[in-house]
């Protein structure tokens, strides 16, 4: 559940919310709401988002293996997945939780910072294609903090 959400749920308990928190309420809704709607966009397009990243990895990578091109681009799947879950939540805990501790050691494992790299900003520029700037704002705070991971093992 939304932390925020959650809060206000928990001082309802003792008593009615004030206006305030009405009002901070009926904003957490509203954003839920649109949250649910880019969830489900990123659900129902998912192949058609990763294909063209798919084509372009081939393109930059050519001599490695196809492989090692597939597993880098089922990370990002994955990473999609657990950004927009989070997203959905509001909760970046979820995703340190269940996403970063676990990529970081992959790609580590792989030495295969530089493809991850590439897998990222691939889509992230093909979801600045497909999302508005308004959901690209909303979803960008869970795929920078994947994209961080990934920058700290190219250092």
């Amino acid at each position: 559940m939304h932390p925020e959400i959650e809060a206000l749920l928990d001082q309802a308990e003792n008593r009615f919310l004030k206006g305030e928190e009405l009002i901070a309420f009926k904003r957490q809704a509203a954003t839920l709401a649109q949250r649910l709607k880019i969830y489900e966009f990123l659900r129902d397009k998912e192949a058609s988002i990763f294909q063209p990243v798919a084509n372009k990895l081939q393109e930059t990578f050519p001599d490695e293996k196809q492989e090692t091109l597939e597993r880098s681009l089922k990370h990002w799947v994955l990473v999609l997945r657990y950004c927009a879950m989070a997203m959905l939540l509001n909760d970046q805990n979820f995703l340190q939780q269940r996403l970063l501790d676990w990529l970081s050691g992959i790609v580590e494992a792989h030495q295969t910072q530089k493809i991850e790299a590439t897998v990222c900003n691939l889509l992230q520029a093909r979801l600045k294609e497909l999302l508005s700037e308004q959901a690209r704002a909303i979803l960008q705070p869970f795929l920078g903090q994947a994209q961080s991971i990934i920058d700290q093992g190219n250092k």
